[in-house]
This record gives structure tokens, sequence and C-alpha cells, in this order.
């Protein structure tokens, strides 16, 4: 008997996608000065979703006594080597110690020093015990009236026609459900796409990596897909982690002060500097040219550090805690082994996502971005994404305000009733298939081996050249013509259809933009072999926009340092 789909429509003020960081906060901002209506689309459950899932030990954007939000936008731009939006990170950075009070008033704890003052990590950092900040958060938005939360709803593309938004159609995992649901307003704040490479542990252990494998790019490729402008995306994120586990090495490194070391002792951080890219690069350099492996010197630290590192990993990464109980050697026994991770894009630590103005809308009209997804503003991580849900949030609110009392936006409904049909009949197809050649894992496997190979992964120590792009542009525009053909026999068989499909559309706009940049600007992050130094001719954005099918290239000039940028369209 062949599987049908219903459609069930929702209407709200306020559409989120996303119930992660941003999109709890954008809800608590929206609901705190507004009573409009709003939905909250989750493809996890929002009590564990998103980046927070896990938890996390410190808050790592924070105004500490002494610094200025000015030091922060310094801090990010000289990472970024200068490729930022000053506006978007000044903005970002003024709100980060009030996001972080609220949450303290919504239950963190937050570690304090004798004189009741935080408990600071280096000069941008405090100490947290945050293994509950997401139920922290869910919990908050769960007491909220007139938000409503649909869990286990993964939206898939957006509602747009003449380039405005007018909602976002959805699947439901379980049931044989398609949402179609209209809004005024759309944040979007959802993940950046991990999965796009070949991982550090392929096979059964392929999701044990540094960023949540459940974030595949899906807004990043609905904005593509819908003609939104993008930036940044050839600005990948690289993450320096502990071998095998791939936990964090931040806490070790800024904890007890551990240098980075090679297989003689000898300290290279300083050789390549210090930048976050430039640390994957000086390890990736010692372990080819015969120095390796590469390790964080925490033999000799105290047993009291032996015990927080313990006891901090246990929280965040127990299998790093694990490991050192089953060598039967504490880590002042033991260097920590060290190696980068694939590579990924995500907004909260480059640039890459959504082109924003300074409300963080997209150049979709009244379609907004926030955390991940919103480009332009690195080093945001946890406080920061909250602000940018905030500030999305007060945007969309006084965008509603101003157009009460315009007829044409009372009903704001999509009338596009061809598409939806469409939508259905796809879904139908693809649940009803029979002939399918190849499963959604072996293409996922196939573009993540064309990735690794032509695109910097890992097995080509993120390297790449224009051959190699051509090549991989080439492999992926066959891997989506194989996609079409795939089926699934449930509604959770077809999200990793869709998911797949997202992280193709992404790698699409990688290889542009790793095409476009014709410098190394950043170590790793972006290691082109045709042009292996940096110019100050390319102080500028690399942008881009689908327009008829065809991912068409946009350079833009620098906001530079009191300058703000606003969309003219």
């Amino acid at each position: 008997m062949s599987k049908k789909i219903t459609v069930k429509t929702y209407k709200t003020e306020i559409l989120i996608i996303g119930g992660g960081t941003a999109g709890c906060y954008a809800a608590l901002t929206i609901r705190e000065k507004s009573n409009a209506s709003v939905i909250i689309a989750e493809k996890a459950n929002i009590k564990r979703s998103g980046c927070l899932a896990a938890g996390v030990n410190a808050i790592n954007a924070y105004i500490v006594k002494g610094r200025t939000p000015r030091d922060y936008v310094e801090y990010a731009t000289k990472d970024a080597a200068g490729i930022v939006r000053d506006d978007l990170l000044l903005t970002m950075s003024e709100g980060l110690n009030r996001v972080t009070k609220k949450l303290e008033d919504l239950g963190l704890v937050i570690l304090k020093d004798e004189n009741g003052e935080y408990v600071a990590r280096g000069n941008r950092n405090i100490k947290i015990n945050g293994e509950n900040i997401k139920p922290i958060l869910a919990d908050a938005v769960d007491a909220l009236e007139n938000v409503t939360v649909l869990n286990r709803v993964a939206v898939t593309e957006y509602l747009v026609k003449d380039n405005q938004i007018y909602g976002a159609l959805a699947i439901d995992t379980k049931e044989n459900v398609l949402y179609e649901i209209h809004a005024k307003k759309v944040i979007c704040a959802t993940g950046g796409a991990a999965g796009l490479y070949r991982p550090n542990n392929p096979g059964f252990s392929r999701h044990k990596m540094w960023y949540p494998p459940f974030n595949t790019g899906a807004g990043y490729a609905m904005g593509i897909l819908s003609g939104a402008e993008m930036t940044t995306f050839e600005m990948r994120f690289i993450a320096l982690r502990c071998k095998d586990t791939i936990a964090p090495t931040g806490t070790i490194a800024q904890g007890v002060g551990a240098k980075q070391v090679n297989s003689i002792g000898e300290v290279y951080d300083d050789k390549y500097g210090n930048t976050t890219s430039e640390r994957v690069y000086g390890t990736v350099r010692e372990n080819l040219e015969g120095r390796g492996p590469c390790y964080l010197r925490t033999e000799g630290i105290t047993q009291e550090q032996d015990r927080e590192l313990l006891r901090a990993y246990l929280n965040m990464a127990p299998s790093q805690t694990l490991k050192w109980i089953e060598s039967g050697k504490n880590p002042s026994e033991q260097n920590v082994e060290i190696e980068g991770t694939e590579p990924y894009i995500v907004g909260g630590h480059t640039a890459s996502g959504y082109w924003v103005d300074t409300n963080r809308q997209t150049t979709i009209h009244g379609l907004y971005a926030a955390g991940d997804v919103a480009g332009g503003c690195p080093q945001k991580y946890v406080t920061g994404a909250l602000v940018e849900g905030e500030i999305a949030a007060n945007a969309v609110i006084e965008a509603i305000e101003k157009e009460k009392g315009k007829s044409e936006n009372i009903d704001h409904i999509y009338s596009d009733t061809d598409f939806i049909r469409d939508k259905k009949k796809e879904i139908e197809s693809i649940l009803n298939r029979q002939d399918a050649i190849f499963t959604t894992e072996q293409l996922e496997e196939a573009m993540q081996k064309v990735m690794d190979t032509y695109a910097g992964g890992i097995g080509s120590h993120y390297q790449y050249n224009e051959k190699q792009l051509d090549l991989a542009e080439e492999k992926i525009e066959q891997i989506i013509k194989l996609s079409e053909r795939l089926q699934a026999a449930t509604m959770h068989e077809l999200l990793f259809v869709y998911e797949l499909r997202e992280r193709l559309v992404v790698c699409q706009s990688v290889i542009a933009h790793l095409k476009a940049r014709k410098e190394t600007r950043w170590h790793s992050f972006a290691e082109n072999l045709d042009y292996p130094n940096s110019s100050e001719n390319w102080l500028r954005y690399v942008n881009s926009k689908r327009d008829d099918g065809e991912l068409k290239i946009i350079y833009r000039d620098l906001v530079k340092r009191g300058e703000t940028y606003e969309h003219s369209n």
C-alpha cells in the first residue's frame, strides 16, 4: 500500500526555525516585549538540542573586568585576519554581559570568587557549571504563553515569493505529515554544517566529531536555494582537539596553561602564530615535517589540576576522562596528543553565513538570522548567539508593529498552492520508491570522500588548488543528480535524505567560495596552494547568491570601524 502524506497548516506571527541557543533566546525576548504568537520548529527535542545539548564548562565570550566590547571586536578581527563585519561584532559584544546575567537569573551556575566576582579564565572567558545550560533555556521557553514548540519537526524549505518570506515547509520525523507554516516574520536559528568532509573517525564512529553531527547546514541550504546572499563560506572552521576523543583543547590550554609541543618537546605555539587557524596549521606542519605527534604539554601539572581536568571533561567530554582512567595515567603523567578535525562551516566561530544588516535581517525581506547561521560575526560562541537572538527578536517585533494596520499584511498567506502540492508529491515519491540504486549513507560517504580529497580535507592536510576544486565541483554535481533517486521507508529516513541534500547544497557554495578567494588568508582554514600568500587586495568579503540555478560570486568592500551596513534592496 502506498504511503500518503497529510498536510497540516499552522499560522503564526513569528516562526523561529531551530530551538537551540539563539532560537530559545529569541523566543524569550519576544515574549518579554510583545504578545506576538510564536512557533518554534525544532528538528530534535528542544530540551537537549543544538550545540549546547551536552553542556559547556565556560562562557567563552564575556567582557571581563578591565576590558571593553571594543577589545573583543579587536580580538575577533585579528583572529579572522580582518574579514569581519565591525558593526555586527560591536553590537554583539555590547550585549554579552547582559545576556550572561540573564542566564544566571534563569538558574545557570556561574563560579564566583570570595568577592562575589565571576571567576575569569583568560581575557574573555568565565567559568560555569553548564551541564544543564540547555534544559535551563528550554524550561524558560516552556513556561512562556502563546509560544508553541513543535519538536521533531524539521524545516526543509522556505515559502518565498518575490523575495518576501511567508513561512516555511517542514516534515514530521515520526508521522507522515507535511507542515505548512505561515508566518509574518521568520528567524532562522539553525546550526552550521557538519558532515561535509570525511571525519577523523570514519565508519562506526563517524559521529564522534567536534561539531554536532545533526547540524547539517539546513538553514544555509534553504537560504541559498531561496536566493539569499551568503558570505564568507571559504572561512572554514577546523578545531584543534584531543586525538581520537575529539574533546576540547581550550580547557587544557587555558585551564592549566598547557603549551603545544612536538614529539621532541619543542614548544611551537609562537613559531606559526597564535590565531585559531595558526594553531591548527602549526600542528599540521610539525607532523608533515616529521616532528609529530603533537601534544598539549600537561606532564608536571599539579594533582589539583589533575582533578580539575578530570572533573571538567567528565561533564563536557566524558570520553577524554575515560581515556585517562583507562590508560592508568593522569594528565600530569602524560601529554595529551592533539589533531585537527575535518572542516566545518559555522558562523559562531568564523564569519560564514547569511549576509545580514545590523538588525540581522537577511537579503530576503522578513527573514532574519541569528547564531551559527548569521555571517560576518565570528567568535560569538554561546553568549554571542544569545545576543543575536535578542537583536533579531527586537527587530522582528518592531517590524510587525510598523506593519499593523496595513491590510495586505494581515493574513500574509502564501498563495502558491502548486508549490505545496509538488512538495507533497515529492515526499510521497521518495517514501514509495522501490528502485533506488544507492542508499543515503553511501552517497553521504561519497560526498565526504570528494570533499576530503579535492576540497581541502584532513586527507589532503587541508590544502587544495583550483584544479582540485574543479574536480570537487564536478563530482558533487554528480552526487546531487544521484540523490534525486533516493528512497526512504519512514519519515525518519526521509529526514536523512533531506539532510544529505542540504549538505550537498552547502558543499557547492563552499567550493565556489574557496575558488573565489585567490589567496591564503587563513592557513589550514583556506590553504590555497595556487595562491599561498595573503594579499591586501583581498581585504574584502566573498559573497554569493544563487540566481536561476547558478551560484554567482559577489565581492563587497569591508565594513570598517565606525561604519554600518544596511540593505539597500
